[in-house]
Order: structure tokens, then C-alpha cells, then sequence
């Protein structure tokens, strides 16, 4: 009987399939593999051609003519369909609504140069594109339930909002850019008792500059905010209702305008307990976290810094009362000049935790409690 031992089977197998790969190299089939790839990805990159394109159905994008009556009449009658805007710029005289109701939603995808912006009176108020504004329902259930916005710009020309979520659930909003609007993106409350569930990603926030600008303000629960950059706003992000949001990477820088108010300005307020900051950074705001009431926040490795130091006070992490919340890893680079620095300021007493904080700084405010509050 001839026995083959383990070492020489293993070695058997190896050579096989070194001849396997070897002939799928100078197999002929190989170069139809290939072109099959680059057909694919051909595909992939050119997915326009199957959209609704508003400029092939008589919308204006000139930048002169009203064009919202005419975007609006497109997302009426193409239910299920995703409508594209080619580069060039839509005005629009009130809010651009999509349906809630996944039997009749849409996506709107705009191009990288393609801006819809407020124009005229604006009368309605609130954001130019208003998501699950209409027809209103609560169902994940049924295909086309997961809508929203994609790509471009939205320019509040100053007066307007940017993008509000208004009903609906699991909408999203992904590499848009918002600008010059008094509230950047509003997520309202959820159509699942108050659960929005939607997910934020790449989203670039200009405000503004007045001192009732905001970035992001959100009042739902269970939203995932990701990658964004906000500036020229009085307050970066404003956490006013709603549990379980998940903020990771948001960077809200405060510049300095005729119409902001230094000493008001804020990187993040939170009301609400339950929500999760992870590497969240504060850029030259007065304070950098405003923590609400008994609030209970998560803060994990953030960061707040101030560029400039002739400023009245600088305040990493303040609080309304005692301070119940868990800041790890926080750091705080101050740049005094005669500024005070503080990185707590809050009573004593509280159930929160502040562990391996870090703070550079010539001199701490004798406010200053985190010592109180060191693990």
C-alpha cells in the first residue's frame, strides 16, 4: 500500500493550484473576464441616462427664472423614480417637498454643480428642500421607504433654511453642500414616535454669520450625524429633543461677523440625555459643550481649541447644573491672553465623570470644578 503523507499531499495541492492560476492567466477566457469588468464599471459610472432629468423635462436652470413650480410638478407625477439636476442653477421661490410615503417618494440627486437656491419673498419659510414634507407615513417596510437627498448645493441666500427632514424614516442626506442659510439642516421629530432615524454623511454647513444661526439642529431620535463641517454660525450643532443620536467626526468652526455675538456662540448644546459625540471638535466657540439640565451625554475624545485669545472666556464644557455626563479623553487647547479658561463649569456634587482630560492653558479659572470630577 503506498501512503501518502500530509507534508506530500499539501505540496500536491499547491502545485495544482499554481497550474489552475497559471492557465486562467493565459486562458482566453481571461480577456472576456476583463472587458465584462469594464463594461460593468461603465455602467455603474454613467447612471444618469435612467434618471428623470429636469432639464429634459422644461426646467429652468439658468439662474434667473423661477423654476420651484416646475420641480415640484416633476416629483408629484414621477413617483419611485430618482430625479437628477445636471450642473447649473434652480431658483426657487418656496420649499421643494417629497413625499413621505414610499409609494410615492423620490430621490433627488443633484449633480456636483448643480444649486437650487432661494429666491424672492419667501413667504413659506423654513428649508429649501423640505424631505417627507407630504404625505406623510411611517413604513420600512414597503420598497422605496428609504429616500432622500444626494450630492450639490443648496443656498438659502441668507434668509432661508438649507434641508430639513420633516417625516418619514430612515432618510438620508449624503455629500451636500448647504450654504448661507440661517438653519443649515433641521431634523424634526420622527414619524415612529419621534424616531427619524436618519443617516447624515458628508455634509458641508455655511451659515449666516447672524446670531441666530445655526448648523445642525435636531430634534428626533436615533440619528447618525457623520463627517460634516460647519461655519459661519452662531451655534454649531443643537441637540433639542430626542435620544440615541450618534454624532461622530462633526466640526463647527465660529468665525467672526458684525452680527454674531462672541458670547452666546457654542460648538454643541445638548438638552437631551442619551446621545453619543465621538471625535467632535469646537473651534473657537465660547463654549464648546453646553450641557442642558440633568442631561447625560457621552463624549469620547473630543477636542476643543481656540485660535484666539483676546476673547472674554473660554469654556471647554459648561453646565446649567451638576455635572452627570462621561467626558473621556477630552482635550482643550486654550489660547488665553489674558482670557479665562475654563474646562468644567458646573456644581459639584454630579454623577458624571471626567477621565484622562487634558488641558493646555497658562491659568485655569477658579470656576474651573474638574478636578472635582477627575477619574
Amino acid at each position: 500500500m503506498h501512503i501518502i503523507n500530509k507534508n506530500s499531499m499539501k505540496r500536491s495541492i499547491l502545485l495544482f493550484a499554481s497550474a489552475l492560476f497559471a492557465f486562467a492567466l493565459v486562458s482566453p477566457n481571461a480577456p472576456k473576464a476583463s472587458a465584462q469588468k469594464k463594461s460593468y464599471a461603465k455602467k455603474i459610472s454613467q447612471p444618469k441616462s435612467d434618471y428623470v432629468v429636469v432639464t429634459k423635462h422644461g426646467v429652468p436652470a439658468d439662474g434667473k427664472t423661477d423654476a420651484g413650480g416646475a420641480i415640484q410638478k416633476l416629483i408629484d407625477n414621477n413617483p419611485n423614480r430618482t430625479i437628477y439636476f445636471p450642473d447649473g442653477v434652480y431658483l426657487v421661490s418656496r420649499p421643494i417637498n417629497t413625499p413621505a410615503d414610499p409609494q410615492k417618494s423620490v430621490q433627488l440627486v443633484l449633480s456636483n454643480y448643480a444649486t437650487i437656491k432661494a429666491t424672492g419673498e419667501w413667504k413659506e419659510g423654513g428649508a429649501v428642500i423640505k424631505l417627507g414634507a407630504i404625505h406623510k407615513a411611517n413604513d420600512i417596510n414597503t420598497n422605496g421607504s428609504n429616500y432622500g437627498l444626494y450630492g450639490g448645493i443648496i443656498d438659502g441666500s441668507g434668509f432661508a433654511d438649507g434641508v430639513s427632514i420633516d417625516g418619514g424614516r430612515e432618510t438620508k442626506i449624503e455629500n451636500v453642500s448647504i450654504k448661507h442659510t440661517q438653519i443649515g439642516l433641521h431634523v424634526k421629530s420622527g414619524a415612529n414616535s419621534g424616531s427619524s432615524d436618519a443617516d447624515i454623511n458628508d455634509v458641508n454647513i455655511v451659515g449666516n454669520d447672524k446670531a441666530n444661526s445655526i448648523g445642525l439642529l435636531a430634534e428626533g431620535s436615533d440619528n447618525t450625524f457623520t463627517n460634516m463641517r460647519i461655519a459661519s454660525v452662531n451655534t454649531g450643532v443643537w441637540i433639542r429633543g430626542g435620544a440615541g443620536n450618534s454624532l461622530r467626526n462633526i466640526h463647527p468652526l465660529y468665525i467672526y461677523h458684525k452680527d454674531q455675538v462672541y458670547e452666546t456662540s457654542c460648538g454643541f448644546i445638548v438638552e437631551t440625555s442619551n446621545n453619543w459625540f465621538n471625535f467632535c471638535y469646537s473651534d473657537q466657540f465660547a463654549t464648546g459643550f453646553k450641557i442642558k439640565g440633568s442631561a447625560s451625554v457621552n463624549l469620547t475624545d473630543c477636542f476643543c481649541y481656540w485660535y484666539r485669545g483676546k476673547v472674554p472666556f473660554q469654556t471647554a464644557i459648561k453646565c446649567e447644573g451638576k455635572f452627570n455626563s462621561l467626558a473621556m479623553g477630552i482635550r482643550a487647547i486654550f489660547n488665553q491672553d489674558g482670557s479665562e479658561a475654563t474646562l468644567l463649569d458646573a456644581e459639584k456634587g454630579g454623577t458624571g465623570a471626567l477621565i484622562h482630560p487634558v488641558a493646555w492653558a497658562d491659568k485655569i479659572s477658579d470656576k474651573d470644578v474638574s478636578d472635582s470630577y477627575k477619574k
